[in-house]
């Protein structure tokens, strides 16, 4: 390769057979994703993992006509050119980038990869000459056109309502134990286990900058310390709750935020306002545990608010009782 040039073919250079050599090479790229997703989706999503086997199956189809095609027009001899050859071409995610991602973000990466395939063939028939190969292109661009209409058909066929519903319910209980579970513990405990050492230091020095450096130090370090060890505790392979690595940075995120929201009012450099503020502060945080209780984790909201505030309080109260003292 010589510096500065590029590799890359442009679409608009590719002679008739190189551009069927591409349409082969995309489809049975597609076909290996869509079995990738499936494989991924079996066991928890069953009935869309027959979807998408019912999708891999309509690509091998369409790439058998373009190889019968080929062979008819230009022998057996098939050129190795693939979407990286070709400058501009649309290009697919890795497989590991999407499928850790949830239920409906597949589907909306399908759809998207039946959308590009539909203008590559749009675009692919108007610029051949031969009537065979322009109609077959027309076809198969109508054919992922209508694979939105094939994706209902085969819905209609394996996703029905109560598989539907269940599937739902499954996708909700993952995020919940991947995301909003470590998430919570994380900011009930930066919220929670901070106040003691930030109110203490605040009423003990009366600093508004040493009161910001503590809790700072206390939120980071709490946030790494909860990351690690939530990534730790469980490689989610039994549980089922999930990447550890998700956990971690959801936890570790949410400790850090939750500390942080009531040191960083002590950059104010007036001391009862900035204590003020940190009080305001921490009781949003509050509210805001016992909201997510309630709403991702089912818990009654006056419960979620007595045990959130009572322990919030106990804490402050510990903190400024010691840092007064």
């Amino acid at each position: 390769m010589i510096p500065g040039v590029s590799s890359r073919r442009r679409f608009a250079d590719l002679d008739e057979q190189e551009v069927l050599a591409l349409a082969i090479s995309s489809e049975e790229d597609d076909a290996r994703i869509y079995r990738s997703y499936a494989e991924k989706l079996r066991e928890d999503y069953p009935a869309t993992a027959k979807i998408f086997d019912g999708m891999a199956e309509e690509e091998d189809g369409h790439r058998q006509r373009l190889i019968d095609l080929h062979k008819k027009r230009f022998g057996d001899v098939i050129p190795l050119i693939r979407r990286e050859h070709v400058a501009g071409y649309y290009s697919r995610r890795p497989v590991w980038l999407i499928e850790n991602l949830g239920l409906e973000r597949i589907r909306d990466e399908a759809a998207m990869m039946e959308r590009d395939a539909e203008a590559f063939y749009r675009k692919a028939a108007q610029r051949t000459q031969d009537a065979d190969t322009r109609k077959l292109l027309g076809d198969l661009a109508a054919a992922e056109a209508g694979h939105q209409e094939t994706a209902v058909g085969l819905a209609e066929e394996h996703l029905g309502a109560e598989a539907e519903d269940e599937e739902s319910r499954v996708a909700k209980r993952q995020f919940v134990l991947t995301w909003v579970q470590p998430g919570l513990a994380g900011l009930m405990d930066g919220s929670v286990s901070t106040l003691a050492p930030i109110f203490a230091t605040a009423f003990a020095t009366q600093d508004t900058w040493t009161t910001f450096l503590v809790g700072l130090a206390a939120s980071v370090g709490a946030g790494i310390s909860m990351g690690f060890t939530e990534a730790a505790s469980d490689d989610g392979e039994l549980s089922g709750r999930g990447s550890p690595l998700k956990r971690g940075i959801a936890s570790g995120v949410m400790t850090t935020v939750g500390g942080l929201g009531h040191a960083l009012p002590y950059l104010i450099p007036d001391f009862w306002t900035a204590t003020i503020t940190a009080i305001v502060v921490v009781f949003i945080e509050l509210w805001a545990i016992a909201w997510i209780q309630n709403r991702f984790m089912e818990t009654p909201f006056l419960r979620a608010t007595f045990q959130v505030v009572l322990g919030g309080a106990l804490v402050f109260a510990a903190g400024v009782l010691i840092g007064g003292g």
